[in-house]
């Protein structure tokens, strides 16, 4: 995907004057770095004190070991998976190859790579991906837990590939300030999980090549930092990066200053990226998983060098924690709100670990659980692993402890998300908040008044997810369209309107009316956004506290506009549809599972079901992977008698008990 110059026009109109000097200061510090790099400050003496404490490996679950082992025999083998998309070449991997299109990215000074064209670069997330390095800190991981040197010597191995493949500036891996601070982190913990291998004083402090490596990654984040508009989880994950690098490996004469700008640019960004509910200002769930691993991260490097932390730091990781604990559903799963990349902070687990139960399980250990906590049962290598490093909240000499919620919050007024819940595990995520962070809101959906409806875990009224960022616009466009979530669309067009694949140029106004869950009788939640030129659109959602029964009204005041009501049901599910009626059945734990979703009579509906052209049925359960799903689509009118009249459009899903499908 190549960006036109309209799109460069749309995209500076979304700058303020200060990132716009930032970044043509940007542009002309690139033009004179391709000129050579200075060379790197002499390092004498160097020594890794950043260690785990005595008796941490001991602690961590056997089960969890056993999985991790279990995972990283399969890498030694060669064989792992990046977005659905199957490896076995990774025993001495090319570091620039997409397999997913079969093309490997071009060379040359960095800055000049066509990264977004997949034509010229292949699947940039593909190549992306591995050299985050996660895999060599599970191969790290599982020689700290089993003493067992072959995955110390393949990490090495990778390591020093990689190293000589993608000396500074040259190649597709220095490019984005994202993928340079988690490799950082990374190569950190590496050299942690790695420090009873005696080669690992060779590998790092004593390598010449890891020295520089090191240094110019640090150098590369300290010159080019997300700016204003794009400020969102790179700046973070950058920060992330510099701090964990300058605090263990603070070998280098300028570590102090890197690491002083590092702790406050996290701070500054941990607060402007976070609501002051603890939810995250992107509005999209896995964004606020993958900002608070790496605020966790940052955390336990700063702590475990004794660099005092502002308290607002560990502040907002408590908020985000306990926010994730009060939006899960009985399952642990999160709402499936905007993009989903399936990216990571820390990767120390084998497959099967459940990242949101390991995020739980990490604030039980670092904050402690409060009494409404959701119990977390399942153990993980991550948690005893940060939790040996991390002071014990309220660190001491820090400010008292912060003031908790007494009680499960249901409705986050400043990020407008509220969850309804009833009977049967019924969970009800209503979207009524902002349409995304800053001013291009990158990975926000146009999905203003969307419902997203489980039963004991079960998506029955799915978010779709996201499938892809680059290489194929018609599928991005469908993933993020209002057609695509569970909401109304007017005259074909979404609330919002897009300016390319991470750029939004006008987007729909959004507030909420009505937000009770308080308990007492029905919950209740109504909100309204103008995202259609001269038009209102008003939804009520009421959820009856002892039947489950939920109802959906929709509203337009406005003129008469052709309207399409789209329902999305989750892969899981079958339906059954006979004129505005759907039977819906599906299986959870060896249990027939039904419900029946009588829809407006007023539209005309259809079924669809994995169609491409144009895109309609799908389901996105991680980056890069989708599979068919039904769709129910609505097709009528807003005038008088129907979205205009006292009843509106009316939608009701009422659940049956088990053993009924």
């Amino acid at each position: 995907m190549t960006m036109s110059a309209g799109w460069y026009l749309r995209r500076l109109s979304r700058m303020g004057p200060a990132e716009i000097a930032g970044r043509v200061g940007d542009t002309v510090r690139r033009r004179r770095w391709r000129s050579g790099l200075p060379d790197r400050p002499a390092v004498t003496g160097a020594r890794f004190t950043a260690v785990l404490p005595a008796g941490t490996v001991a602690a961590v679950p056997p089960d969890a070991a056993k999985r991790l082992v279990a995972e990283a025999d399969r890498l030694m083998f060669g064989h792992a998976e990046y977005f659905g998309v199957v490896r076995d070449d990774l025993v001495d991997p090319d570091w620039w190859y997409d397999p997913k299109t079969g093309r490997r990215a071009p060379g040359g000074y960095s800055f000049d790579v066509p990264y977004r064209d997949e034509e010229a670069a292949g699947d940039i997330k593909q190549i992306w991906e591995l050299s985050r390095h996660h895999h060599l800190t599970v191969l790290a991981a599982a020689y700290a837990v089993s003493g067992n040197e072959r995955y110390a010597e393949r990490v090495a191995e990778h390591l020093r590939s990689w190293w000589t493949a993608n000396p500074p500036l040259r190649g597709v891996h220095w490019i984005s300030g994202i993928e340079l601070g988690i490799r950082l982190l990374s190569w950190v913990w590496i050299r942690r999980l790695l420090d009873e291998w005696p080669g690992a004083a060779g590998l790092f402090e004593e390598n010449p090549q890891a020295l520089d490596q090191i240094w110019h990654h640090q150098r590369w984040l300290a010159a080019f930092p997300s700016r204003g508009s794009s400020a969102n989880n790179h700046v973070i994950a950058e920060a992330a990066g510099q701090l964990a690098a300058a605090c263990a490996f603070d070998w280098f004469p300028d570590s102090g200053r890197r690491r002083a700008d590092a702790l406050r640019s996290l701070d500054r960004h941990l607060r402007t990226n976070t609501f002051g509910s603890g939810l995250n200002r992107e509005l999209a769930s896995e964004y606020h998983g993958l900002v608070l691993e790496l605020g966790l991260a940052a955390l336990a490097e700063a702590d475990a060098a004794d660099v005092p932390v502002p308290a607002s730091v560990r502040l907002v990781l408590l908020r985000m924690t306990d926010a994730l604990a009060a939006v899960v559903d009985s399952r642990l799963r999160p709402p499936r709100q905007g993009d989903a990349d399936d990216g990571h902070g820390l990767v120390v687990d084998g497959a099967g670990t459940d990242r949101w139960a390991s995020l739980l399980a990490t604030g039980d250990a670092v904050f402690g659980r409060l009494d409404w906590w959701p119990q977390v049962t399942a153990a993980d290598v991550r948690t005893p692993l940060l939790a040996a490093l991390v002071r014990p909240y309220p660190a001491e000499g820090t400010a008292p402890a912060a003031s908790r919620p007494a009680r499960r919050p249901d409705h986050f007024a400043d990020a407008g998300l509220t969850v309804l819940r009833g009977p049967g595990e019924i969970w009800c995520r209503c979207d009524g908040g902002p349409h995304g962070f800053l001013s291009i809101a990158a990975h926000a959906h146009a999905d203003a008044l969307s419902v997203e409806v489980r039963h004991d875990g079960v998506d029955v009224l799915a978010d779709p997810g996201t499938f892809c960022y680059h290489g194929q616009p018609h599928w991005r466009r469908y993933f993020r369209s209002t057609l695509g979530h569970n909401t109304l669309e007017l005259d074909g067009t979404d609330q919002s309107v897009s300016g390319g694949p991470f750029l939004w140029t006008r987007h729909a106004r959004t507030r909420v009316l009505t937000a009770d869950t308080s308990g007492d009788g029905a919950a209740r939640w109504c909100a309204e956004h103008d995202g259609y030129q001269g038009s209102v659109h008003r939804r009520r959602v009421e959820l009856a506290p002892t039947s489950g029964e939920l109802t959906v009204v929709d509203e337009v005041r406005g003129p008469d506009r052709a309207a399409r009501l789209a329902f999305h049901l989750g892969p899981a599910v079958a339906a059954d549809l006979v004129g505005n009626r759907a039977v819906l059945t599906w299986i959870r734990d060896g249990e027939g599972r039904s419900a029946v979703l009588d829809l407006p009579g007023q539209l005309s509906w259809r079924a669809h079901r994995g169609e491409s052209d144009p895109p309609l049925g799908w389901y996105s359960a991680g980056f890069g992977r989708k599979e068919p799903t039904t769709t129910l689509i609505g097709t009528g009118r807003t005038g008088t008698g129907a979205a205009g009249g006292t009843d509106g459009f009316t939608t009701v899903l009422r659940f049956g008990g088990q053993g009924d499908a």
